[in-house]
C-alpha cells in the first residue's frame, strides 16, 4: 500500500492568492531568485525548485496552509534552517516549500520543570543559551546547532557530540504541537517525564522528517547545568588501538560527556584549515571528555587517559579549563568545513555500528575508498559507534561522482552487514531512499506506509521521503 500524490502543472493563481490570504503576500516567494535558496539544503548534489516558498509565522497558518493543500492535492515540504544532510527539505516533486523560522519564540523557560516550551523556528544553539542563562543544560549538540530549528532536530532526531552520555534529541521531547495534513492541531505529550496514556505519537513524530505532520511548538526536558567540563585529546598510530582505548574507558565504568574520533586523513584537513597543533603522523586521534563536579571530572579525564595510555596511546594532551576545552574541540567540529576545502563537493554521510565494530568498519570504508579510487576521511562519534565517512571530489568529474556513489553503497550495505544501520542522526531523506528497504525489510517498510497514510490520506507531506 501506498500513498498518492495528485500534481497539477505548478500552482495555479487561485492557489496562490489563497496562500497570500494567510500568510500576506510577502511571505509567499514564487521568483527564481527568492526561490532559489530554497531549493536544496545542505545535501549537496540534490536540487528541485519549488513552486512556491510560504512563510508562516502562527500555527492557525500552518493549518490553513496545509488544509489547502490537501483539498488541491499540492505537495508540502516543512523546512527549518536547511542544514539537514540527506536531502529532508528538497521539493522533489514541486509544490510549496513551508519554512517555520518566522516562529522563533522561547515560550518559557521553568527550572521548577526542568523544560522550556520553544516555537519550531528556534534555532538549537538560542534554546541553549536560554537554558544556560537559567543556569540548565539543553544537552542535544548537534554540529549545525547555530542554524539548525528546534523542530528540525526533532524532525530527524537529531544527534551530536554529547550523544553517548545524554542520548539524542529523541530523549528530550516532552511535547508536541503538531499540524495534521488535513490542518488539525494536535498536541502529544506535554510537560511530564512520565506519561504512557495511549501510543506514543511524540515518539512518533520525532524522526519522521516531515512526512506525518508539521511540528510548530516544542516541549523539552532540560537538565541542571554541570559544575564544569573539560577535554584531553589522546593520539594513536592506528585506529584500531584507538577502538581498543574505546572499549576500555567504557568498560572501567566512565560514562564520557565527549568522545569522538577522526582519522589520520581527517587530522591533515583539519590541521590545514584551523591550524590547531595537531600530530599529523597520528592514526587516529580520539577526544575524550566529561563533564560534572571539579572533582569528579579530575578524576574522570584521569581514568580515561589512563586508559588511553594503557592501549598505546602515542601522546595525550589535557586541557587546564574550559577554554583550553573548547580549543579541543573546535578540531571536532570544524571536521566538516576542513575537509570541504579539499574538493567542490563534499559528501559526508553517516553510518552506525555496534561499537565494537568501529575500527572494522573504519578499515573497510579505507579499503573500499582505495578500492574505487577516492579521496576518503572518516570522523565520528567513538562512543556510540555512528562514522561519517566523507568523500570529496569535483562536481565537473561524473566518473568520480559515480565512483562516489558505488564506494558509499559498499559502505551502507556493509554497515548493514556488521549489525548497524544505514544513519545514525542525518536520516533517510531522498538521499539515503535507496537503501531502506534494505535496512528494514519489505514488511517493516509496508508498515510504515499504512502509518503515512493515517495521518497524510492525501499523500501532500514531503511525498517521497521515508519510502511514501
Amino acid at each position: 500500500m501506498s500513498t498518492s500524490v495528485v500534481r497539477g502543472v505548478g500552482l495555479t493563481p487561485e492557489i496562490l492568492d489563497r496562500l497570500r490570504e494567510i500568510v500576506g503576500a510577502e511571505h509567499v516567494l514564487t521568483t527564481d531568485g527568492d526561490v532559489e535558496p530554497f531549493s536544496r539544503d545542505a545535501t549537496p548534489l540534490f536540487r528541485a525548485r519549488p513552486d512556491a516558498v510560504v512563510l508562516p509565522a502562527t500555527t492557525a497558518e500552518v493549518a490553513d496552509v496545509l488544509r489547502l493543500a490537501t483539498e488541491t492535492g499540492t505537495p508540502v515540504v516543512p523546512r527549518g534552517g536547511g542544514s539537514n544532510l540527506a536531502a529532508g527539505t528538497v521539493a522533489e516533486r514541486g509544490g510549496i516549500v513551508l519554512v517555520l523560522t518566522r516562529m522563533t519564540v522561547v515560550q518559557e523557560v521553568s527550572a521548577d520543570e526542568l523544560l522550556a516550551v520553544v516555537q519550531a523556528g528556534v534555532t538549537t544553539s538560542t534554546l541553549a543559551d536560554a537554558a544556560s542563562a537559567r543556569g540548565l543544560l539543553y544537552p542535544p549538540d548537534p554540529g549545525s546547532r547555530t542554524v539548525s530549528t528546534v523542530g528540525g532536530n526533532v524532525a530527524t532526531c537529531a544527534g551530536g557530540l554529547r550523544g553517548l552520555k545524554y542520548g539524542v534529541t529523541r530523549n528530550y521531547v516532552l511535547g508536541l504541537e503538531v499540524v495534521l495534513p488535513t490542518g488539525e492541531v494536535i498536541r502529544t505529550g506535554g510537560r511530564l517525564w512520565k506519561d504512557v496514556a495511549g501510543y506514543d505519537l511524540t515518539r512518533l513524530l520525532t524522526g519522521s522528517e516531515g512526512t506525518l505532520g508539521v511540528i510548530t511548538e516544542v516541549t523539552v526536558g532540560l537538565l541542571p547545568m554541570p559544575e564544569t567540563s573539560r577535554t584531553g585529546i589522546a593520539y594513536f598510530d592506528s585506529l584500531a588501538d584507538a577502538g581498543r582505548a574505546v572499549t576500555a574507558i567504557i568498560a572501567g565504568g566512565t560514562l564520557p560527556a565527549t568522545l569522538e574520533f577522526l582519522d589520520r586523513a581527517c587530522i591533515g584537513a583539519v590541521e590545514d584549515f584551523a591550524h590547531l597543533g595537531l600530530d599529523r603522523d597520528a592514526g587516529a586521534l580520539l577526544l575524550f571528555g566529561d563533564d560534572g563536579s571539579p572533582r569528579d571530572v579530575v578524576e574522570s579525564l584521569d581514568r580515561m587517559a589512563a586508559a588511553c595510555t594503557a592501549n598505546g596511546a602515542r601522546g595525550i594532551e589535557l586541557a587546564t579549563d574550559v577554554a583550553g576545552s573548547e580549543d579541543l574541540l573546535a578540531a571536532r567540529r570544524c571536521s566538516l568545513p576542513a575537509l570541504s576545502r579539499l574538493a567542490p563537493v563534499t559528501m559526508l554521510e553517516d553510518v552506525t555500528v555496534p561499537r565494537p565494530q568501529i575500527a572494522r568498519m573504519v578499515d573497510d570504508i579505507e579499503e573500499i575508498a582505495r578500492r574505487h579510487d577516492v579521496v576518503c576521511a572518516t570522523f565520528g562519534h567513538a562512543g556510540d559507534g555512528n562514522l561519517h565517512p566523507t568523500i570529496v571530489f569535483d562536481a565537473d568529474d561524473h566518473d568520480a561522482r559515480r565512483r562516489a556513489e558505488a564506494a558509499f553503497d559498499e559502505v551502507f550495505g556493509r554497515a548493514i552487514a556488521l549489525g548497524g544501520t544505514i544513519t545514525g542522526e542525518h536520516g533517510v531523506g531522498a538521499a539515503k531512499l535507496p537503501w531502506l528497504a534494505q535496512r528494514l525489510g519489505a514488511d517493516q517498510l509496508a508498515l510504515l506506509r499504512r502509518v503515512k497514510a493515517a495521518f497524510d490520506p492525501a499523500g501532500i507531506l514531503n511525498p517521497g521521503k521515508l519510502g511514501s
